[in-house]
Parts: C-alpha cells; sequence; structure tokens
C-alpha cells in the first residue's frame, strides 16, 4: 500500500480528525487518527496488517513466534498482524497502571516477539510494553505500528516498521500554538 493509499483507507472510515486533540502521552495535537474506526471494518484492518507484514524485514517474519500488542488501541492490530505472518496473539493490560500479561497468556522464555501499536507517537507506551514482554521473560526483536506520528524519530529501543510514516507536530500543554488553544480540547483515545 502507498502511504495514499493508508490514507484514503482512514479518511473513508473517517477516522483522520481534525480539531485540538489530547493524546495519550498528555501531548497535543491538531490531527488524530481513530485507529478504532479504521479498524472497524474486518477486511480494511486484514488489508491494512497484511501491508504492514509485507513490510517487516524477512528475517523478522521467519524468527517471530508472537505478536504482543498493549490494549486497547493494538489489540485488533496485533491479532491482524499475527493471521498475516501465521503466528500468536497476545495482548498486555494495564489493570494497576503497569502492562502486564493476563487471561492466561505467557510467553515463553527468550521466545522472540514483535511489538504492534497502532499509533505511536513519543515511543512511551511502546516502550512500557516492550519492558512487560521482557519481564515476562520474552524478548521484542522489532515493533510494528500502523501510523508513526514521530516521522521516525520516536526512539523503542528495537526496530520499527510503520506502515505510514507522519510529521505530525505535537505540543506541550504549556506551548500551544494560539489557533490550537483557542479550541476546546478532547481525549479521544483509550486511556481517558
Amino acid at each position: 500500500m502507498t502511504d495514499e493509499e493508508v490514507l484514503e483507507a482512514f479518511r473513508a472510515a473517517g477516522a483522520l480528525l481534525e480539531g485540538h486533540f489530547i493524546l495519550s502521552s498528555g501531548r497535543h495535537s491538531a490531527h488524530y487518527l481513530q485507529c478504532a474506526r479504521v479498524l472497524m471494518d474486518p477486511a480494511r484492518a486484514a488489508r491494512l496488517a497484511t501491508a504492514l507484514a509485507a513490510r517487516l524485514p524477512k528475517p523478522v517474519k521467519a524468527e517471530a513466534h508472537a505478536v504482543v500488542a498493549p490494549a486497547m488501541g493494538g489489540i485488533l492490530v496485533g491479532h491482524e498482524l499475527a493471521r498475516a505472518l501465521g503466528c500468536l496473539s497476545m495482548f498486555l493490560e494495564r489493570p494497576t497502571g503497569v502492562f502486564e500479561l493476563r487471561r492466561g497468556f505467557a510467553l515463553e522464555p527468550g521466545m522472540p516477539v514483535i511489538l504492534a501499536e497502532d499509533v505511536v507517537t513519543t515511543g512511551l507506551s511502546s516502550r512500557e510494553a516492550i519492558a512487560a514482554v521482557e519481564r515476562a521473560g520474552a524478548r521484542v526483536i522489532h515493533a510494528a505500528a500502523l501510523v508513526d506520528r514521530s516521522d521516525g524519530k520516536a526512539e523503542l529501543g528495537v526496530p520499527l516498521t510503520a506502515l505510514l510514516r507522519l510529521a505530525v507536530p505535537t505540543y506541550a500543554a504549556d506551548a500551544l500554538p494560539p489557533e490550537l488553544a483557542a479550541l476546546p480540547a478532547t481525549k479521544p483515545g483509550s486511556r481517558g
């Protein structure tokens, strides 16, 4: 898929939003990609994940035994990516504020894992998820995301492959441009 085809999938789903948004990272943005809307069509979710799987390096695809994703946003991406790769799919939850495997999910010691995300902005949630996978005894060999909003600047500690890379400015709450500060802020993500 080309960048324009990915953006068109978001547009068709009404998932490319403009306004004043507070991101999960706490930063503010005039643009928001609502991956839940783009993934609500199972056929579109499968197409996007298959295209993402095709972009992963061949050695990563050959080595990975599981795809692990953080709840909530990454679950569907992780599931569809695992389906495309023919491996296991699991997800992490934050019942006490820290990512952990639950629901009987377990990773074997040293198991090579791909971390799946919907959107990466600062990389903080991804790094927290990677730490949880490592605490569970496995090792994250690569990360994959539908969208990298950092345009390759987020540091995860592992290589990141994204279906779409964008340079979307984000701002600290005390450094908003006047046109953004004039709009009411909404927090559409899963971490309200």
